[in-house]
């Protein structure tokens, strides 16, 4: 397992897996956040999984004070994620949750499904059918609260961000960049090529779990009216 361990602040630490989409060190990701959580040390405070690598904020005094054999606070950390990434093959994963989330394909809705299918010399139909027949896996949530990077799109129908991004995306837009898909959970500026509609809430900032989706998850999208 090749891993790079560095700060990028006072009071964060990353550990890195790689530069790329890939499932494999998303894996590792997922499961080494699972294990911070599950044996959190004094002084731990919040994760952040993307793509490859795991962001881990902490209280620097508390940890100098529980763990005052080590020079600094990112040494003791740093030496904690050795351990644990020691002891990833032993630790148990959950199963991921495969959720099911409707979308619209109507011209209101599917803003640049045409020019998604001209680019790659399809019609609209075969683009819905090809996005609907994967299981996407939630990589990261980011940019929004509640908007979750899933990948990765059938590489026929993949497309790049559009040239100009749009000022106003609305609020449940599913878009395509490059092989990733993602859903907008509130209304933002994007640039994302934007196939579809839901109307799944995906950040409910009152509730216990404020986003819906979460890093780790599976997501199966079927065609819906609203």
């Amino acid at each position: 397992m090749k891993y790079k361990i560095f700060p990028i602040g006072d009071n964060v630490l990353t550990i890195e897996f790689g530069n790329e989409i890939s499932a494999e060190h998303n894996n590792l990701v997922l499961k080494l956040a699972a294990y911070f959580e599950q044996n959190a040390f004094q002084g731990f405070v919040e994760l952040i999984p993307a793509y490859a690598s795991l962001t881990c904020f902490y209280d620097v005094l508390i940890v100098r004070k529980n763990f005052s054999a080590f020079a600094t606070a990112f040494d003791a950390v740093k030496n904690f994620a050795e351990n644990a990434l020691l002891n990833l093959d032993d630790f148990e994963e959950t199963k991921p949750r495969l959720i099911e989330i409707p979308i619209c394909f109507d011209k209101e809705s599917a803003l640049d499904l045409d020019s998604v299918a001209a680019m790659n010399n399809l019609n609209a139909k075969h683009v819905t059918e090809i996005f609907l027949q994967e299981t996407y896996r939630v990589y990261m949530l980011g940019f929004l609260p509640g908007f979750a990077y899933m990948g990765e799109v059938d590489e026929r129908i993949a497309a790049p961000r559009k040239n100009s991004p749009r000022l106003k995306v609305p609020k449940g837009s599913v878009g395509i960049a490059g092989r990733q898909t993602g859903i907008y959970s509130l209304e933002s500026p994007g640039g994302w090529q934007i196939i579809g509609r839901t109307n799944v809430e995906l950040f409910t900032p009152e509730a216990e779990s404020p986003t819906f989706l979460k890093a780790g998850d599976l997501v199966r999208f079927y065609e819906a009216a609203f």
